[in-house]
């Protein structure tokens, strides 16, 4: 089975998927050149997540917006 490419992750998925580089780099027992691999699939999971939280974000705006509501929102901590 071929992993799924973070572009095509739910939020869930890719936030799974961080938490278990983010869990395999603290444990210190990859070799260097994965650990930067798992640094860059990191960091590919990261803006994946951000980028989701922002279009929710801007979705919300807009739903508040039509409803005549202030709009604005806090990000998310974090991110």
């Amino acid at each position: 089975m071929t992993a799924k490419a973070v572009s095509e992750m739910s939020f869930e998925e890719a936030m799974a998927a961080l938490e278990q580089v983010v869990n395999q780099l603290e444990r210190g027992d990859v070799a260097l050149e994965e650990s930067i691999a798992l640094y860059e699939k990191g960091a590919a999971l990261k803006k994946h997540c951000a980028d989701k939280l922002a279009a929710a974000e801007a979705k919300v705006e807009l739903i508040r917006a039509q409803e005549g509501r202030a709009i604005g929102t806090t990000p998310a901590e974090g991110m």
